[in-house]
């Protein structure tokens, strides 16, 4: 028993630095949080008191973060691209072939770009003269829709009918490599013999691919799904680089970053932190029910 005490004593003592930065970074800020989120805070002398639930009440009534919710569910629709395209990419790319390492590479590349330098690049791409409308522009005058020198000027990030979906497909070029790495991990733990006894049974690709490659990495998938979801719903970065909150791409985090560092209203912004947190949970939970072990 002695000899047992101490081992968990040693355990504790290689898990504190672990933590004791977890604490002061991670549970003391969502405490502190929620403590921000039922009180009126005062910037000048740092007091707060009880509110009666009043931020709740306020973005509950208040359009504006209602708008800014529906974005941010909205945003959930890159989740299920992201994922059947990394997954997609990774059984690509998991073949042994020359180069193969290269092309993993390749993809992985913008996981590591800065997402400032890579939201000036694609503010470009997105530009009126920028690359985007000058390849739909050659394409309509290859196939004969446009003539002479007429060209394509789509205002990408600046039409609120479609500047959220060029939002979206920044954020799944940004992710894309990142979840194909984790798939790729999750494909090269099935056992070779698997696939080749599927093989010799005259199963094709297309079956192999659903009845054996998807079913196995089931719990890949389930972790892929919820780091897809949490990144969605809590979508800033790419927002403040690419388009600064405007043309109908104000998100739930936007609105947070809005009250807390420009109107300084950090109790409103901690309530609607916490929204945030409630509706990711919930999306959680139907993750957990549908991918999640059924025994």
């Amino acid at each position: 028993m002695k000899n047992s005490s101490s081992y968990t004593a040693v355990a504790y003592l290689f898990l504190a630095p672990a933590l004791i930065l977890m604490g002061i970074f991670t549970f003391w800020p969502v405490g502190y949080n929620t403590y921000l989120a039922f009180h009126d805070y005062a910037i000048a002398d740092g007091t707060a008191t009880w509110n009666n639930f009043e931020h709740f009440k306020y973005i509950y009534h208040e359009d504006l973060f209602h708008s800014a919710l529906k974005n941010s569910l909205l945003y959930l629709l890159v989740v299920p691209c992201i994922q059947l395209a990394a997954l997609v990419i990774a059984k690509l790319v998991n073949n042994k072939l020359p180069g193969m390492t290269f092309f993993r590479a390749t993809y992985y590349i913008p996981v590591i770009t800065a997402i400032s330098v890579a939201g000036v690049a694609w503010a470009f791409v997105y530009k009126y003269d920028g690359m985007l409308n000058g390849f739909l522009t050659w394409v309509s005058h290859f196939i004969g829709y446009h003539s002479g020198f007429e060209r394509v000027e789509i205002d990408w990030i600046g039409n609120p009918d479609i500047a959220i979906y060029s939002v979206m497909v920044f954020t799944f070029w940004k992710g894309l490599g990142y979840y194909m790495v984790l798939y790729l991990a999750g494909l090269q733990a099935i056992p070779t013999e698997v696939e080749e006894a599927a093989i010799l049974d005259g199963a094709n690709a297309w079956d192999r691919f659903w009845k054996i490659t998807v079913p196995m990495v089931k719990p890949t998938i389930l972790l892929c799904t919820l780091l897809s979801t949490i990144a969605a719903m809590k979508a800033f970065q790419e927002v403040i680089v690419l388009t600064k909150g405007q043309s109908d791409t104000y998100t739930a985090l936007f609105y947070v970053y809005d009250q807390a560092f420009r109107n300084y209203n950090f109790g409103r912004a901690a309530a609607a932190g916490l929204v945030v947190t409630f509706f990711c949970m919930i999306l959680a939970i139907i993750q957990f029910r549908f991918f999640g072990d059924k025994k």
